[in-house]
């Protein structure tokens, strides 16, 4: 009798048997497929694989992507259409606002209120459709700029979604939660997050082939792109604390310092004014539209608490914004003990997406600057981190009722409401409640590894290198054990685990 095969070897996971929301919806097609069903031999040299379906289904996600954006490409805003159409972008507008228009060099010329790898990335594309602009008077820039942007940020995210099926080769259609997702529809070329996006996954990608310079190196150009890239640092260093990997970690971190360093000291040196403007900003910002801070000044105006005369907490913070900006860093600076002790004292290892994917949501939800395009951040990490599409479908839903609210909001900003404000306030609740959930199964699914369906295809965290299989250092039992933190069954453990692959040769 031959040993039993590897899920890697045999058939990948199919949604249908292992999530419950897909296999209730296959019931309107017959349900699930049988045990005893013909199924076509992934080995068989056959084109439509399920990663070039699923990458084809992204192509064609941001197609329609570019289709909702086109009444902006113009640059034609009149009469609020960039907002009765939902189809506002940065990318068009701070053409002209950052003077690339003009030529004007990124820093040098014009301050920009974003970090440097964007900058350069603005620059670079920016700057040869202004030289040709001035070659051919009649054609549009503006237009000429986003197409260029559009068309590289889609190569961008078609680059990070090759890179998550290179991470869940034994479960692909985890991918199709991000080839499908109404959040890249809507918001894939708003700005350029996507940028920041690609050199992540490549980050996560790099580490988990065991590459901690290469990987820090990426996550460092990440960090100079957008600033949460660096965030997934912490995770690595609690998870090479609990498996003493710290060497590999070390190695990433110097990396990630060195890459951050050479693209940011001759800017910051040469042009410190232009560089710093982003810094400042974001100390100066005041409250934005759909955070936590910004549902509780409506509580406050609504229920007036009484604190500081008429006003209420928070909107007293909204007048002290230094003030507001430490007890946001405080918050989430406690929210990241929380995961960090989660991590130490969880029955298994913790895989690396399940803890980058909170400290991420934490951020978010604590911060006084939530962008309409900041929820792709989250996207890739909760596909890696808990790939359940109830739950996701749930979420994205929420984000949609916000974008439509948000834009809603925009236009009544210049005149006559449009929407009353309660509505608006209750959409980005349901958005900060639904990332909450998340967060929250994704916990529950870390102190009950028996629950993560990764753990069902995968012996242990696919994403984790060094970190993958590798032993708990010795104290922490002991800690656990003087914690009083009662360790889960064995049996649960067993349960999760994949057979093991099959010796070749």
């Amino acid at each position: 009798m031959s040993a039993p095969s590897s899920p890697e070897i045999d058939r990948p996971d199919l949604p249908a048997e292992s999530d419950g929301f897909i296999r209730g919806l296959s019931q309107a097609i017959g349900g699930p497929l049988g045990e005893h069903a013909v199924r076509p031999d992934a080995r068989r040299d056959r084109f439509w694989t399920a990663p070039r379906i699923i990458l084809a289904l992204l192509c064609l996600t941001l197609a329609l992507s570019w289709v909702q954006k086109s009444p902006c490409q113009d640059g034609d805003w009149q009469k609020n259409v960039q907002y009765t159409r939902f189809c506002y972008t940065d990318v068009l507008a701070l053409y002209y606002a950052e003077g690339l228009n003009e030529g004007k060099v990124p820093y040098r010329d014009h301050p920009v209120e974003y970090p440097v790898v964007t900058g350069y990335f603005m620059g670079a594309l920016g700057l040869p459709v202004h030289a040709l602009g001035q070659k051919y008077p009649e054609i549009n820039q503006g237009k000429w700029f986003y197409n260029a942007n559009a068309l590289v940020l889609s190569a961008l995210a078609v680059a990070s979604l090759a890179m998550i099926l290179a991470l869940r080769r034994r479960r692909p259609w985890d991918a199709a939660i991000f080839a499908l997702s109404p959040i890249v529809l809507v918001t894939a070329t708003v700005n350029w997050d996507f940028l920041a996006i690609a050199l992540a996954v490549f980050g996560l990608y790099a580490w988990a082939r065991r590459w901690p310079l290469v990987a820090g190196l990426l996550l460092g150009l990440g960090g100079a792109a957008k600033l949460w890239p660096l965030f997934i640092l912490g995770p690595l260093f609690v998870l090479g604390l609990r498996a003493k990997r710290m060497p590999q970690f070390w190695t990433a971190t110097a990396a990630a310092v060195v890459a951050w360093l050479v693209v940011n000291v001759p800017v910051a040196v040469l042009y410190r004014d232009s560089w710093s403007r982003f810094l400042e900003l974001n100390r100066e910002r005041p409250i934005d539209w759909g955070t936590s801070w910004y549902v509780g000044r409506y509580v406050d105006s609504k229920w007036n608490t009484g604190v500081a005369g008429d006003q209420g907490p928070f909107q007293w913070l909204s007048d002290h914004i230094p003030v507001l900006n430490n007890i946001s860093y405080a918050l989430t600076a406690l929210a990241c003990l929380g995961i960090a002790a989660l991590a130490l004292l969880a029955p298994r290892r913790p895989r690396l997406a399940q803890l980058a994917f909170l400290v991420v949501a934490v951020f978010l939800i604590f911060s006084k600057v939530w962008s309409q395009q900041y929820v792709l951040w989250l996207l890739p990490l909760i596909v890696l981190a808990r790939p359940r599409w109830g739950a996701i479908l749930a979420w994205s839903v929420a984000e949609i009722g916000y974008f439509t609210a948000f834009y809603a909001e925009l236009l009544g900003a210049g005149g006559k409401p449009v929407i009353p404000e309660g509505t608006f306030v209750l959409a980005s609740s349901l958005r900060l409640i639904t990332v909450g959930i998340l967060c929250g199964l994704v916990i529950r699914e870390i102190w009950r590894p028996e629950l993560d369906v990764v753990r069902r295809t995968y012996r242990d965290d696919p994403d984790g290198g060094v970190l993958d299989e590798a032993p708990d250092a010795g104290w922490v039992d002991g800690l656990r054990r003087r914690l009083r933190v009662a360790p889960r069954p064995a049996t649960a453990e067993v349960v999760s685990e994949a057979p093991p692959p099959t010796p070749v040769g």
